[in-house]
């Protein structure tokens, strides 16, 4: 089984608050990947920065730290189980985001586990395994 890292995980790498390479060492051989919709949460705060020094500085050190991970792209078979999901859930009454939902679908159609620091929404999924990083 893969790990599929969660934008909060890779922001509190960003930011030194997790000791990130011992945790990417501890998973051995395994897989360790990020969906692509977390590449585009990740870009979202350099994009919005007015300097644009600051702004491609931001983005090179997001672009540095995609380069560790397999980028898995959101596809056909992807979009149908997030489909599923979401009306499973909606049916159920239980919210999870739309971009948690992508992340859930993509982890669940390679059988990977989630690694997360978000309690709230991965969850809720019924089927989905998740790590707390």
């Amino acid at each position: 089984m893969g790990t599929l890292v969660d934008t909060s995980v890779l922001i509190a790498a960003q930011r030194a608050d997790i000791n990130f390479d011992a945790l990417l060492a501890s998973q051995g051989n395994e897989d360790i990947a990020v969906a692509t919709i977390c590449v585009s949460e990740l870009l979202h705060g350099p994009h919005r920065m007015a300097n644009a020094v600051a702004r491609v500085r931001a983005e090179r050190r997001v672009e540095q730290l995609l380069e560790c991970f397999s980028i898995v792209d959101f596809d056909l078979e992807i979009a149908r189980l997030h489909a599923r999901l979401g009306a499973d859930l909606a049916s159920a009454g239980t919210a999870v985001g739309v971009h948690d939902l992508i992340i859930a679908a993509t982890a669940l159609s390679l059988d990977y586990r989630v690694a997360t620091r978000d309690r709230r929404s991965f969850p809720k999924i019924p089927g989905l395994d998740v790590v707390y990083w």
